[in-house]
């Protein structure tokens, strides 16, 4: 990739993904990088559109089709926006890839997570991160943070407990299958702490 890297954001809603995604671009601005930051859906116009339909559309959306329009939103975003960074020598900060699909569409959708993913690397043509951050939090936390800071809350998060329960062991079931892309950190920590976690495992890829 020219000396370009490619960092995903992942975890339950509420986990502080934008939070921690915020701080590691600052601090790699700081250090002379160029950073992209981004996210699925919603990182490109394409993307805006769809963000409405799957998050905030009034009534059911079938669970294929829900996982075809994230793939659709991630082919356009990959080809347009993720791959020419990376090609630049950019860092791209990138919050939500392939792994939610496999979580929420797979797990929490009940939906084959094999085909799930090969639906997502057949749409970005194989393009892997270089590194994974999943922030881990239990379930019923992460929907505390929500009540206090939602006023209202979209399709996902709107979902029953169990639902956010199998996400959860599935996110954590996909980095025990590959520790060497993932880093995982308890999303419970300071955020400080957190932070400094994340610096330190990027800082290895610099």
């Amino acid at each position: 990739m020219s000396g370009g890297l490619f960092i995903t954001f992942e975890g339950g809603d509420g986990s502080g993904k934008t939070t921690q995604a915020e701080l590691l671009g600052a601090w790699l601005v700081e250090a002379g990088r160029t950073v992209v930051r981004t996210r699925e859906p919603g990182g490109t116009e394409v993307g805006v559109e769809v963000r409405e339909i799957v998050l905030h559309h009034r009534g059911d959306i079938a669970p294929r089709a829900e996982a075809l329009l994230y793939a659709a939103d991630r082919a356009h975003h990959v080809a347009t926006l993720v791959r020419p960074a990376l090609e630049r020598g950019d860092v791209v900060i990138q919050d939500r890839y392939v792994d939610s699909s496999v979580a929420y569409q797979g797990a929490g959708r009940v939906l084959d997570p094999d085909a799930v993913r090969g639906l997502s690397e057949w749409a970005t043509e194989g393009l892997a991160p270089d590194l994974t951050i999943l922030l881990d939090l239990d379930a019923d936390v992460a929907r505390t943070r929500l009540d206090s800071a939602r006023t209202r809350y979209d399709r996902l998060e709107a979902e029953a407990s169990a639902f956010h329960t199998r996400v959860r062991a599935a996110f954590l079931a996909l980095a025990e299958a590959e520790p060497s892309r993932f880093l995982v950190v308890d999303a419970s920590l300071p955020v400080a702490e957190i932070a400094a976690a994340i610096r330190e495992r990027v800082a290895g890829l610099l």
